[in-house]
């Protein structure tokens, strides 16, 4: 499944300081669907770089990472239940600053 992950606020930081990642992500375990969760722990596994713990808390984001799946919050559609489609785009931006 083709996706485009695009990082902000300082989380591409975490991903070798590259905002825009074109993917190609396959459903796990012969499942058909893929999950926000999923997609999560390829991200950890696959883009994220260092610190993980920046980004991830447990199986989700951690509590100040917005979430959006073409354009719209992940917690209107589902949060880690989402289910993604081909060509979707998947923003995760830091809300999150230090001053």
């Amino acid at each position: 499944m083709q996706l485009t992950l695009e990082f902000g606020g300082g989380l591409e930081l975490l991903c070798n300081s590259v905002k825009v990642h074109n993917v190609t992500v396959d459903p796990q375990d012969g499942e058909e669907k893929l999950t926000m969760k999923k997609l999560l722990s390829w991200v950890r596994t696959n883009l994220i770089k260092e610190r993980p713990e920046m980004f991830m808390k447990g199986d989700s984001v951690r509590p100040g990472v917005l979430v959006l799946v073409n354009d719209c919050d992940w917690e209107l559609s589902g949060q880690l239940d989402t289910i993604l489609e081909e060509k979707d785009v998947i923003v995760f931006i830091s809300t999150l600053h230090g001053g």
